[in-house]
């Protein structure tokens, strides 16, 4: 069968080549009608773009950077899922890059971007990232960056993220109507804007609800998992809290393990909630109450304004923070 390129539908259309790749890129200047009967078309013949003639000939390379701390968080296993899903349907190709929580790592990805390999980048940043320096780079060459999840609140961009500090608050408030005295976080890096939020809004919350927040309660966690479990026995061993709120999925499962060694019946003498993408949190023994985070429609609403920025020659990316709601859970691991 013989290969459907631009020309070929345009030759079918009666229509310039031009006009023909303005439609399948969705230009602002041609016409609705014209882009359905280019489209459809397309779509009829099969007519696959080719992404190395399209950057020889615009240094356009149909490809986009992905770059996230880690992989293991159901989080971004199902952002990753929504960036694909709209990379996809426009023909855009994806490539992750993982920082492993090394601010280093990082820097050293956008200094391989430099070269025109990718046309915009999604960023989540790591948590040891406090100099953005690397990223303006980027963008002062004229490379969009849309941020999502772990965001730098000061970048002129668009970010996209969930309510971080109303859904911890929220966390927080469902352990003290379950009758939880001492609560305590299990908090990621407060570095992170995540982290920051979700800090703030536990401590609101019990200061709301006439709970005098202790400092020891509130642990501020690693990227080591060694130390993360000495970190939390001490917790439960010396501090003895009746409720836990978990910033992110790992800490709580770890939370579970140590319960479990240590003869603390869930949720009888402790109760947990964490922010959690995990599917099968319903299904561990009790199951874990959550906050969802929307990743997958977090991914995919970064993605789409990314490529509306490089497929819309009119088109600015706004400096404005797009908020997804999140989800409380409630399952047995708060039950009275």
């Amino acid at each position: 069968m013989e290969s459907v390129n631009i020309k070929k539908l345009a030759q079918l259309l009666n229509l310039s080549i031009a006009t023909v790749s303005k439609a399948l890129r969705d230009s602002y200047d041609i016409s609705q009608e014209t882009k359905d009967k280019v489209l459809a078309l397309a779509k009829e013949l099969n007519y696959q773009p080719n992404p190395h003639a399209s950057f020889l000939r615009k240094q356009n390379s149909k490809t986009i950077a992905v770059i996230i701390p880690e992989i293991a968080n159901n989080y971004f296993t199902l952002a990753i899922n929504g960036i694909e899903s709209v990379a996809q349907e426009k023909g855009y190709h994806v490539i992750i890059y993982l920082s492993h929580e090394d601010f280093h790592r990082e820097v050293a990805f956008t200094k391989l971007l430099h070269t025109g390999r990718v046309d915009g980048v999604l960023i989540s940043v790591s948590s040891t990232t406090t100099d953005y320096t690397h990223l303006h780079q980027l963008q002062d060459k004229g490379l969009p960056i849309v941020f999502f999840d772990r965001v730098c609140e000061h970048f002129n961009t668009v970010k996209v993220t969930t309510d971080d500090y109303q859904s911890a608050y929220l966390a927080a408030s469902h352990l003290i109507e379950q009758g939880c005295k001492r609560i305590a976080h299990l908090a990621i890096s407060q570095s992170l804007s995540i982290g920051s939020k979700r800090a703030k809004g536990y401590l609101q919350a019990l200061q709301d609800n006439g709970i005098t927040p202790a400092a020891s309660l509130l642990i501020e966690c690693t990227n080591d998992d060694e130390q993360d479990v000495k970190l939390i026995r001490d917790l439960l061993e010396q501090q003895q809290p009746d409720g836990i709120f978990a910033a992110i999925e790992r800490y709580a499962i770890a939370g579970y393990e140590l319960c479990d060694l240590l003869g603390l019946n869930i949720p009888g003498d402790v109760k947990i909630i964490s922010f959690s993408n995990l599917q099968t949190a319903s299904l561990l023994n009790p199951s874990l109450s959550t906050i969802t985070q929307p990743a997958f429609e977090m991914g995919r609403e970064a993605a789409s304004m990314l490529l509306k920025k490089l497929e819309k020659k009119n088109f600015q990316l706004p400096d404005e923070s797009i908020v997804i709601q999140s989800k409380l859970i409630a399952r047995k691991s708060t039950m009275k």
